[in-house]
């Protein structure tokens, strides 16, 4: 008779930046990813060849695309707004499946109802995330509400702490007032050896990590470090996404 396996008690999205890691992170048991470009800048947009390498190889993974035009901050000029349209339709038609994740902001430091509105009837059917620019906002309680109201299917956040496990008290007020309407989704600094009890305290029902580690770039031999190669680079850790895996997935004590 087969064994079964206890529910996870929260969906595991892991940050990637490459196709190897979004393939390394599924194998190891995460539920869905999210695909970036130059996670050094914060994370840009991926590229077409990205999305299409990723698509054949994984045509049923849950895929979330960030749709972000450059590094620095997030409010867009309509010239900006108009590539991130472009962007988001160019990963449906790729990625089928996927979902975009975006976060325009006004000058004040708000949600930018016009852009997230646009680029919601840009997605379509497509599930909208808003990521953690919204942890720059400081009415986090009232743009929860402009997020639903505008469509929007996830939020990234810490709470607005330098850590989710920092931000556990604001980001179980978040979960209780999305009451089922949006989904809240903890991020930042999110590891094995918490997480468990994290979710456990907010209620959170999905996770959000970088599950990084560090190793030395292919090919590099000289001894001078130049600005675009120190010697090493990042890779996905199935290790540790296997470790959050678990840890969500384990009887509570």
């Amino acid at each position: 008779m087969p064994t079964t396996r206890p529910p996870r008690r929260a969906a595991v999205e892991i940050c990637v930046d490459d196709v190897e890691g979004a393939l390394a992170a599924s194998a190891a048991g995460a539920d869905r990813v999210e695909l970036c470009a130059a996670l050094g800048e914060g994370g840009v947009t991926p590229s077409a060849g990205t999305l299409a390498a990723l698509s054949g190889r994984a045509p049923a993974l849950a895929v979330t695309v960030l749709v972000r035009p450059r590094g620095g901050d997030f409010v867009h000029s309509p010239v900006e707004l108009e590539v991130v349209c472009a962007d988001v339709a160019a990963a449906r038609r790729i990625v089928p499946v996927a979902g975009v994740a975006v976060g325009p902001l006004n000058p004040r430091g708000r949600v930018d109802r016009t852009a997230l509105d646009a680029v919601v009837r840009a997605a379509g059917s497509a599930p909208v995330t808003f990521h953690r620019a919204f942890d720059t906002i400081a009415d986090q309680p009232a743009a929860l509400e402009e997020l639903v109201e505008a469509g929007v299917a996830r939020v990234l956040t810490s709470g607005g702490a330098a850590s989710a496990r920092e931000g556990t008290a604001a980001l179980r007020a978040l979960v209780e007032q999305a009451a089922g309407r949006i989904e809240v989704v903890a991020a930042g600094g999110i590891r094995a050896d918490h997480v468990a009890g994290l979710v456990a305290a907010t209620g959170a029902p999905a996770v959000h990590l970088r599950a990084a580690r560090t190793v030395r770039s292919l090919g590099h031999r000289s001894p001078t470090a130049v600005s675009y190669d120190d010697g090493t680079r990042t890779l996905t850790s199935t290790e540790e996404v296997a470790a959050v895996v678990a840890a969500l997935t384990a009887p509570a004590a």
